[in-house]
């Protein structure tokens, strides 16, 4: 297993991306990979005896214009032993203990943009306090989430009901800390939500522009390196041809850009560039 990972920083013309960790996780491997082949997937992620993989947990801050913004908060705290064992779950690298690493407290946050809500995205956002009640982990923060992935997520008749867990957001309601967007929205200076679809109805990414360079954390639409050629997409989407479609245009995009792309469950690496081969077949390069 390669090591835990570690804070890591990078500068993009004035602004500034600190990846964070949360700690590992491991999900199905035939999950992860929807219809491309064990054979094919257990080359570049092999599985353990229960048949699952390693991810790790990344969530990101962006220093921009005088906020701090956080993307996704991992899968949190509130785990019970079955949880944690289902999941495999390793927290000995925590959001917290990360963000202090950084120089931040969790009152220092101004806004949380969160991709989606399924339970290893939004889990930290809320924590258990000393009495037992589930609370708002970053108290001052705005967190900004897709209107329609809010809905889908309160429906618990919903196809994915089994990813979302209520007291991972409805406390953030309760607060009054959540704020309902719809498509394209600016967080901080350069730094916007861009609406992908596909592992959700309303996916998002976000992008962050600074000195003509760009910098994309892709949450789900493209989880891992692994996850970059355009037919390996995840079991879990929900609308897997709509995922197919946004990978072939977003990855074309941050081709010709030269855009930073930025990994959310990459057990290895954190940061790559996009490169065509020979093959014509678009590949990862580390840029860390």
């Amino acid at each position: 297993m390669p090591p835990l990972t570690t804070t890591t920083s990078f500068d993009l013309d004035g602004v500034t991306l600190h990846f964070l960790s949360d700690g590992r996780f491991r999900l199905d491997g035939g999950a992860m990979f929807g219809v491309v082949p064990r054979v094919l997937w257990e080359r570049v992620a092999p599985a353990d005896p229960e048949h699952r993989i390693d991810l790790g947990l990344r969530p990101l801050l962006i220093r921009s214009g005088g906020k701090n913004v956080l993307v996704d908060t991992g899968l949190g705290g509130k785990w019970d032993e079955k949880g944690v064992s289902m999941y495999a779950i390793d927290r000995r690298e925590t959001l917290l203990s990360s963000l202090a690493a950084a120089g931040l407290a969790p009152s220092d946050v101004d806004v949380v943009v969160l991709t989606h809500l399924h339970f290893d995205h939004a889990g930290g956002a809320t924590l258990r306090n000393a009495r037992g009640d589930v609370v708002p982990t970053f108290p001052r923060a705005r967190h900004v989430i897709q209107r329609r992935e809010w809905e889908e997520a309160r429906d618990r008749s919903h196809l994915r009901r089994a990813s979302y867990r209520p007291e991972d957001f409805l406390p953030l309601e309760a607060a009054g800390l959540v704020d309902l967007v719809e498509g394209v929205v600016e967080v901080a200076q350069g730094v916007e939500t861009v609406v992908t679809g596909g592992h959700t109805e309303a996916h998002q990414a976000v992008r962050v522009r600074s000195g003509g360079r760009t910098a994309v954390y892709w949450g789900d639409l493209i989880p891992t390196t692994h996850h970059v050629p355009h037919p390996w997409i995840m079991g879990y989407d929900v609308l897997p041809a709509q995922t197919y479609a946004a990978k072939r245009r977003f990855e074309e995009e941050a081709l010709a850009g030269g855009w930073l792309c930025l990994w959310d469950h990459d057990p290895a690496t954190p940061a790559s560039y996009l490169v065509r081969g020979e093959d014509g077949r678009i590949r990862a390069t580390s840029a860390v």
